[in-house]
């Protein structure tokens, strides 16, 4: 991407190793874009919700306030999108960072390019999100790409901004099967493995957060071997 796009760019770096953060914010801001740095998970926190960043660089592994705490904190006030790196990489890890809220992992050691390609990716669906016109209301239901969230009836379902973009896409092809490899990609963003169990956790994520919220009209199901289906259902 040009630079005059990463200029218009926020990026909050929130990292205590300092020789790292300072490399980020040197490096990110030779690409243009502006980077705001801090070294604790309380800080980090505090910078994320009283001011406006386009992306968040939230390491895990943080004194005072570890990431992914903070990153479950920052999802009650705001649906920055957040790319979250750490030295944790198994599988456990990573499904936590999704869980949490987060809109990608990237395990450390990285390389400045495969950061840069994680960021335009996360900046690039977001942008094209919120250019695209807002789906009509179905009766009580309510999808909010602000929040990131389903209303229903007025109350909010509770979804992080993964479980949400899955939701939103499927109730957006209502009636069709949507294959994992689809989801992964326009969702995830990365491809498919059939050891990767992060896509239906969200989704088991997504049913019991909507059970909780007593939402109806929708249907999820599992379509074996083929993929996931949304049905709309009459209220």
């Amino acid at each position: 991407m040009p630079a005059t796009y990463a200029s218009t760019r926020q990026i909050l770096a929130i990292e205590d190793d300092t020789v790292l953060s300072t490399h980020l914010k040197t490096s990110l801001e030779q690409q243009g874009f502006q980077v705001t740095v801090a070294n604790d998970g309380n800080t980090g926190l505090s910078l994320a919700i009283q001011r406006t960043y386009d992306l968040i660089l939230l390491d895990v592994l943080l004194p005072a306030l570890d990431g992914l705490s903070l990153l479950a904190r920052l999802r009650a006030e705001r649906g920055t999108p957040v790319l979250m790196m750490s030295a944790l990489n198994d599988e456990t890890h990573r499904i936590q960072g999704f869980d949490a809220g987060a809109d990608d992992y990237l395990p450390k050691p990285f390389s400045l390019d495969e950061l840069k390609v994680r960021m335009y990716a996360i900046l690039r669906r977001v942008a094209y999100e919120r250019s695209q016109p807002q789906p009509a209301s179905s009766g009580p239901l309510r999808f909010d790409d602000e929040r990131c969230d389903l209303a229903f009836q007025g109350q909010w379902s509770g979804l992080t901004p993964t479980e949400y973009r899955v939701l939103h896409l499927l109730y957006n092809a209502a009636g069709e099967v949507l294959s994992k490899p689809y989801l992964y990609q326009q969702v995830l963003h990365r491809s498919y493995s059939q050891h990767d169990r992060s896509l239906d956790m969200h989704i088991s994520n997504i049913r019991r957060k909507l059970a909780q919220a007593q939402v109806s009209g929708i249907h999820l199901e599992a379509v074996w071997g083929k993929g996931y289906l949304l049905t709309q259902q009459a209220h």
